[in-house]
């Protein structure tokens, strides 16, 4: 293993995020060109889509990270989804937003998260049509989250503890169409907004720019990232079930198991003081 891929190991996480950064551009530049070109889908078997993008981005990512980290798992979404028993595991989502991506929306990115044992400690998201990168590791007492280089803090406002139905209408939630079949309501105190990225969609709680976001479906590649980046934010993440039932926690991750048809649905929210108003207007359906 090379130096720079043991420096994190004693929790020096900042020294992942020139590598990722010079990763994700390389990638991202070219995303951007195939974007403004070519953008053919296929339908896979599951209904989702990919494209030629996905399938050189996943293989570029993979290598690299092979390379750089040669006895680490490399998860991606178009490639392997066995977690096994190595301590280290990169997850990968080489082009979260492929629906986006193949019609034109530029909201998309790369989503690569780092485990240790099956939980994640270390996350960066890269969204080139934004030009946001975004990065963060949560590991004990060694927390941090950041946007381009400045570090990330939620908003003050929406702290007091009355919270009241009726002064949200001039605030968002982030859902995912899945999400409001399975709610089965039409009418929120909220201005609702779907990102069509599921791990976009979910960060933007930690960005500040919505107060809360539901995911039916994710899959560990949507949120491994993710999910560091939120908790270092201090978002609360309430975790569900398939049935929409919540749970005590998701990771650790089982190991040695295929995580292809695992989906992990996930409700978070700014502030803890936001938890019952989301589960009464949620959950209860």
């Amino acid at each position: 293993m090379t130096s720079f891929a043991t420096s994190f190991v004693t929790s020096k996480w900042q020294s992942l995020v020139p590598f990722l950064q010079n990763l994700t551009q390389q990638v991202g530049d070219r995303l951007l060109m195939d974007f403004d070109t070519a953008r053919v889908a296929i339908e896979k078997d599951d209904g989702s889509l990919v494209t030629k993008s996905d399938q050189w981005a996943d293989e570029y990512i993979r290598t690299a990270l092979g390379q750089e980290f040669p006895n680490y798992d490399v998860l991606t979404e178009e490639s392997s989804q066995i977690l096994t028993h190595r301590e280290w595991s990169w997850v990968v989502d080489p082009l979260d937003g492929t629906t986006n991506f193949a019609r034109g929306i530029p909201i998309w990115g790369i989503s690569i998260g780092l485990l240790h044992f099956g939980t994640p400690v270390f996350g960066y998201i890269a969204m080139p049509p934004l030009r946001q990168h975004i990065y963060g590791w949560f590991d004990g007492d060694d927390v941090a989250a950041f946007m381009n280089g400045r570090s990330l803090h939620l908003p003050k406002h929406l702290e007091s503890s009355d919270v009241q139905l009726d002064h949200l209408a001039n605030y968002f939630f982030s859902a995912c169409s899945r999400s409001l079949e399975k709610i089965g309501k039409s009418k929120f105190p909220f201005k609702l907004r779907m990102l069509g990225a599921a791990s976009y969609n979910l960060l933007t709680v930690g960005l500040g720019s919505t107060i809360g976001a539901i995911e039916a479906t994710p899959k560990i590649w949507d949120i491994a990232a993710v999910w560091v980046i939120l908790q270092a934010t201090g978002v609360t993440w309430i975790y569900l079930d398939a049935d929409w039932h919540i749970i005590d926690h998701i990771f650790p991750l089982a190991l040695d198991k295929n995580y292809q048809q695992q989906s992990f649905p996930s409700l978070v929210v700014r502030h803890p003081q936001l938890v019952a108003i989301a589960k009464q207007i949620i959950l209860d359906h």
